[in-house]
């Protein structure tokens, strides 16, 4: 039979190469073991002996029994044996061949017509052809080049038809069967070659990859082994040197262990440890892990687990370490005594731990600054025996300071309590947490809120820090929280502390304090000897009470250490020998003049209370107590301002406890003989001096109303009174809080009667004995009980003269 019936349709017997494909120019060696290979070489055989020219097949991809649609004319060069002995024939591709319709033919192959489908490329080459075969090229050689086929590479620049160019890629070794039909039906030229240049440029960046990729990871392992020698070698070194130094080998994990199970660990703890050092076992020194878990078990077995400090139960001994350490402050020390007196009688009855929890405390000392909040706690520690341990709150704004952080964290660390009781030493330190209510709080949560297990008696026995994540006791350890404002602790917080207010010092108790503590210190700072100088007690008296003006010594520690430089600058100078003795009238000429002269002890004309409409008051500040002063004044009627202005920046309830006075003098005012015809048609104006200074608080009523009352009658108010109390709109004085703070601050400007409510009475009794001799206080209950008290008699029953506001 006829191999071509016509110039374009050929009869051929077809090859079927499975899951293999051959391109047109490629040579291949073709196993004829396989029957169909074999029947298809022998019916082209059998065909060829009646044509010229090579016996021709059908070379056709078959994919999963499925033959493409197109395949590709290979003449059979010659038939032999392949390398291994088995027979095999050399084909050649020559064409593409679009398959059609099978046929018959001889022998047991199976015969398909054809048509030829190869197309031309014009000549010359368009200019996007001829740059396409220039980047294929430069493509194919360099992947050819990291391959080493020099030789090939000849081969391949010297193609210069783009038909063959694009067929030589069925070469390469990389393409997949897929992608070999394809290029196999694409049967532009042009085409073909930009996909077998696409299929090389991907293949060779993901040949870039695989290198950077196999370049790091052998980088890698190399430095992975070169660790691995250097650690052997420190090893070997280490055991050299134990051996030299005659210590016993063993690896870190089983030191671990030693000291885990050497230590003195409460059980669940022990547990918690034996099973970290497991998990160090089996880490490798590489992993990040294993310096987490020593670092972990550092902090673990230096936590005094179960050491405790013996409480010295002299009870008598503690309170003289008090007394010497500490003049005044007798609540707090009343109830350190009583808290060692119930520690001593448990101790004495085997009550030391009940319900798992031990007697600890936790008191909150609130006061103003400079009263020796933070000092105190030192003493308490040390009539108690116990370590003692500060920790700053002030500024805190992240839970994790309280509660420690999570051990997933880079540089994670517990929170301060843990770190304070490891500092101590023992479970049952005194700790100190200053500024308390200076606690913030941000998106990192609230300090405050951790805090409220940290203080709770019924819940710290089993605190579990985030870092730890085991309990630590902390039942028996003795928290002093101090703080300036009590309204600045949340409410939760201060409910589980029992409070105990430091109100201030009194005049005598500063310049004992100034004799016994400051000058002593102040000297040996100023390099100065006790019998070089000395300062008489009326001097330290002056200094307290005209130099200085405050709850606490802090300033007055100040004005000493200023006065003693003075000196010793003179001494210095040759200005003034020594020893020396500082007396009263020496202190205005060394520090200069008083800053506070009392109201009492100016002159009567320079007074603020010299004109009517001017009250003192009591106040309480973030500093202790203050004086107050109110002034009032009517505006002139040709103005037609009427109404009430209020200045000296006040809060909403003393703005109200403003307008209950007026409306208590407009509503009484027939009774209590005041022209109130002047409060409907002109403006009235309350003004608090120290415009500067917030104020707020309903203690001011009955100050106001005395002030408008001074202002209406023409009367004046007394020098030496100062008053508090709320007023209410039936002329009622209401209770009001912070009296000690506010008498003793009335002692220090030199006043002599304080007027206070009636209900307030009770809370005389915490009010010093020395501050209640030198003052005249009045209890009342009605405003018109103030009037009567603190108004001075009209003189000669002259018209008053009422201040007019400018």
């Amino acid at each position: 039979m006829a191999a071509e019936s016509t110039a374009f349709t050929l009869v051929l017997p077809v090859l079927p190469l499975d899951d293999e494909v051959v391109l047109p120019g490629m040579v291949v060696p073709l196993d004829l073991s396989d029957t169909e290979v074999r029947a298809a070489v022998e019916a082209a055989q059998a065909a060829a002996r009646s044509e010229p020219g090579k016996p021709k097949v059908l070379l056709v991809p078959r994919i999963d029994g499925t033959y493409a649609k197109t395949g590709v004319l290979g003449t059979v060069e010659q038939v032999g044996r392949l390398a291994d002995g088995d027979p095999g024939a050399l084909v050649r591709g020559r064409g593409r061949v679009r398959i059609g319709a099978g046929t018959t033919g001889p022998g047991a192959a199976l015969w398909v017509e054809g048509v030829r489908a190869d197309e031309s490329v014009p000549e010359p080459l368009p200019g996007h052809a001829a740059e396409l075969v220039k980047e294929y090229k430069a493509l194919a050689t360099s992947w050819l080049k990291k391959r080493g086929a020099w030789q090939v590479v000849d081969r391949v620049q010297a193609i210069d038809d783009v038909s063959a160019l694009a067929d030589n890629s069925g070469y390469s070794p990389f393409l997949t069967t897929e992608q070999k039909v394809e290029l196999l039906e694409t049967a532009d030229p042009v085409s073909r070659l930009r996909l077998a240049a696409q299929q090389l440029r991907d293949h060779l960046a993901e040949q870039d990859v695989a290198e950077t990729i196999a370049k790091d990871v052998q980088e890698g392992v190399d430095k992975q082994q070169r660790e691995f020698l250097l650690r052997r070698q420190l090893e070997a070194v280490r055991k050299e040197l134990r051996e030299l130094n005659g210590e016993q080998e063993g690896e870190e994990s089983d030191d671990y262990r030693a000291r885990v199970e050497a230590a003195d660990l409460p059980e669940k703890v022990r547990e918690a440890a034996l099973k970290e050092v497991d998990k160090l076992e089996r880490s490798s020194d590489q992993s990040p892990e294993g310096s987490w878990i020593r670092t972990w078990l550092d902090t673990v077995l230096e936590l005094p687990w179960n050491d405790r400090t013996e409480d010295a139960y002299d009870i008598q001994g503690a309170k003289a370490v008090l007394d010497a350490e500490h003049a005044g402050l007798e609540d707090v020390k009343e109830r350190i005594t009583e808290y060692l007196a119930v520690r001593k009688r448990r101790t004495d009855r085997g009550l030391g731990v009940i319900g798992g929890r031990r007697g600890g405390a936790v008191l909150a000392l609130v006061g103003p600054p400079g009263v020796g909040k933070t000092s105190l706690g030192e003493s308490v520690a040390h009539a108690m025996g116990r370590k003692f341990v500060r920790v700053a709150l002030g500024g805190v704004r992240d839970e994790a300071e309280i509660r420690g952080h999570r051990r997933t964290y880079v540089g994670a660390l517990p929170g301060r309590i843990v770190r304070a009781v490891k500092e101590a030493g023992s479970m049952n330190p005194v700790v100190l947490l200053d500024e308390i209510d200076k606690v913030g709080s941000d998106f990192r949560g609230d300090p405050a809120a951790a805090l409220l297990e940290v203080l709770d008696p019924a819940q710290n026995h089993t605190f579990r820090d985030h870092y730890l994540e085991v309990e630590l006791d902390l039942s028996d350890v003795v928290f002093l929280a101090t703080a300036n404002v009590l309204e600045a602790i949340p409410e939760a917080l201060l409910d589980r502390m029992e409070l105990v207010r430091l109100d201030g010092y009194t005049e005598d108790e500063k310049v004992v304090i100034a004799r016994d503590h400051l000058l002593p210190r102040q000297l040996e700072r100023a390099g100065l000897d006790k019998d070089e100088i000395s300062i008489a007690e009326g001097a330290l008296r002056k200094l307290a009470g005209e130099y200085t003006r405050e709850a606490g010594v802090r300033t007055l520690e100040r004005s000493l250490a200023r006065l003693l430089r003075k000196i010793a600058a003179q001494h210095e100078l040759g200005e003034r020998e020594l020893p020396f003795t500082v007396r009263e009238e020496d202190l205005r000429g060394l520090i200069g003049r008083p800053h506070h002269v009392p109201e009492s002890a100016q002159d009567p004309a320079e007074r603020r209370t010299s004109v009517p409409g001017v009250a003192t008051g009591l106040a309480v500040t973030g500093a202790g107590g203050d004086v107050l002063f109110v002034e009032a004044s009517l505006a002139d009627p040709e103005t037609g301002a009427a109404g009430l202005t209020l200045t000296g920046q006040l809060g909403d309830v003393m703005k109200e406890s403003a307008q209950i006075a007026l409306s208590f003098l407009r509503s009484h005012g027939a009774e209590l003989e005041l022209p109130v015809a002047d409060l409907k048609d002109r403006g009235v104006h309350i003004h608090f001096p120290a415009g500067a200074v917030p104020k707020d608080g309903p203690s001011a009523g009955i100050t106001m109303t005395t002030a408008l009352a001074s202002l209406l009658s023409g009367r004046l108010v007394r020098t030496d009174v100062a008053m508090t109390g709320e007023v209410s709109l039936t002329g009622r004085v209401l209770p009001i809080g912070g009296v000690k703070q506010k008498l003793l601050a009335a002692h220090r400007a030199g006043v002599t009667t304080v007027v206070i409510p009636k209900r307030n009475e009770a809370d005389l009794d915490d009010v010093p004995a020395e501050v209640l001799d030198k003052l005249d206080v009045h209890t009342v209950t009605d405003v018109r009980q103030v009037l009567e008290l603190v108004l001075a008699p009209a003189t000669n029953g002259a018209e008053p003269e009422v201040p007019v506001a400018a």
